[in-house]
């Protein structure tokens, strides 16, 4: 008999790529996840994974068995499903992921609204960028995803997976004190032609947005600095390194030598809950979302 805690740690391994993200996925160790697979590859008497320099790579045979264990925890979920939706209250595990931002500035008053009405949920939340999220939650690797788009960049949801609008995130274009810009109460694309940015890395939703946008003005924009987390990217800024576009959430009090301005028309994210259609019916799902909506005016607000 294949154990279904071992065939969940290999999904969870071909999902993420590494052991180590796998472990942060699942919530255990990565020695864990590593003595999971040590003891199903006993069982099987199959190689399941290879050195490849410094991490591992899933042999052909573990590819299939995780295709498998897919399957299998698809037909768990299912069941799981049925016996929450009959007892009508929210309970057991919900994996969650989220991009940064709102991990910092959402997520931690959803979690908390959760565990005092519901302690019975087991919520666990990860950081991973949104394009990521969605094919996690394809896969079944998460229950639930917070993510985000913008208006030229839509979020592609494949077929199978649901989605709800959480609300806007507002974005402000953040100049040094001294900038000559900072005096003005708003700017246009067209005043930005000769600065300098400071963005997050390529393939990011936020770095696409900007050089899609700036393009469009009809100039190539000069990319100084790359920092992936926002609060680094208005350090940069602070230090008249250069300029920056950074949404309102999670953004924290900007510091004395950093001015927002408001960028015309202003640019907008839209925040999205997705989560598979066969868990549709799950109470977990269906509350969180609906916490997710209802606590956002406050948070936006608040930002």
């Amino acid at each position: 008999m294949l154990d279904l805690g071992r065939l969940r740690a290999l999904h969870a391994v071909a999902a993420h790529g590494t052991v180590g993200a796998a472990a942060a996925a699942l919530g255990y160790t990565p020695s864990a996840v590593s003595q999971q697979i040590a003891k199903l590859e006993r069982e099987t008497r199959t190689t399941l994974l290879e050195r490849s320099g410094r991490g591992v790579r899933l042999t052909d045979e573990a590819r299939q068995l995780a295709d498998t264990a897919q399957q299998l925890l698809s037909l768990v979920e299912e069941a799981e499903v049925r016996l929450e939706e009959r007892r009508g209250l929210p309970s057991g595990r919900l994996r969650i992921g989220c991009f940064p931002s709102a991990a910092r500035g959402l997520m931690p008053r959803v979690l908390a609204d959760l565990a005092r009405r519901h302690p019975a949920l087991d919520a666990r939340l990860t950081e991973v960028d949104p394009h990521l999220s969605v094919d996690l939650v394809a896969r079944g690797v998460l229950d639930l995803a917070v993510a985000h788009d913008w208006d030229i960049a839509p979020l592609p949801v494949p077929q199978g997976v649901a989605q709800a609008v959480i609300g806007d995130d507002l974005c402000d274009i953040l100049v040094p004190r001294d900038h000559p810009l900072a005096a003005r109460d708003g700017v246009r694309r067209e005043d930005l032609t000769e600065e300098r940015w400071i963005t997050q890395p390529p393939g990011t939703v936020c770095h696409d947005w900007l050089m899609r946008t700036l393009r469009a003005t009809g100039y190539e924009p000069l990319i100084a600095h790359q920092a992936e987390e926002n609060h680094t990217q208005v350090a940069l800024v602070a230090a008249g390194l250069g300029i920056a576009l950074v949404p309102r959430l999670g953004r924290g009090e900007l510091p004395a030598e950093v001015v927002p301005l408001r960028l015309d028309p202003i640019p907008t994210r839209r925040l999205r809950a997705l989560w598979r259609t066969g868990a549709a019916r799950r109470p977990a799902i269906t509350e969180t979302v609906r916490t997710l909506k209802e606590l956002w005016p406050g948070v936006a607000s608040a930002g």
